[in-house]
């Protein structure tokens, strides 16, 4: 099982995926609860390794996995937030008077961290 993570100031998206690339849990979380999510996800699934994003606090949650004792990977997040923003469209495609507008003028109503996290993990797994 991969965690990934997409870290922010305020809050951080988290996907769980296995190794097929299945999601199996996925949710955005306030920042300053990071640290006890990871805990309890770590206790609820076998998590063999922490795919971070290399955006805007990623240092600080490195920081707090190596202290989990949960191996990380630090993976490049360039664009992921516009992949993620067409990913939302995909799985919740737009109904009524929005179905008239191109999606990429269209922001998506609720956060996509945990999309950009699911992204990353992805991204690794192609990799490797």
């Amino acid at each position: 099982m991969y965690v990934g993570i997409d870290p922010g100031r305020d809050k951080c998206g988290v996907a769980i995926l296995n190794s097929a690339g299945e999601i199996i849990f996925q949710k955005v979380i306030e920042t300053a609860e990071f640290e006890t999510a990871l805990k309890n996800l770590i206790a609820q699934y076998n998590l063999e390794l922490a795919i971070l994003g290399d955006g805007t606090t990623h240092k600080n949650a490195e920081k707090i996995l190596r202290g989990l004792n949960l191996p990380v990977k630090i993976v490049d997040e360039k664009h992921t937030t516009e992949e993620a923003r067409r990913l939302y469209w995909e799985k919740n495609p737009p109904r009524g008077w929005r179905k008239l507008l191109p999606t990429s003028m269209q922001v998506p109503p609720e956060p996509v961290d945990a999309l950009v996290a699911e992204i990353l993990v992805k991204r690794f797994l192609t990799k490797n």
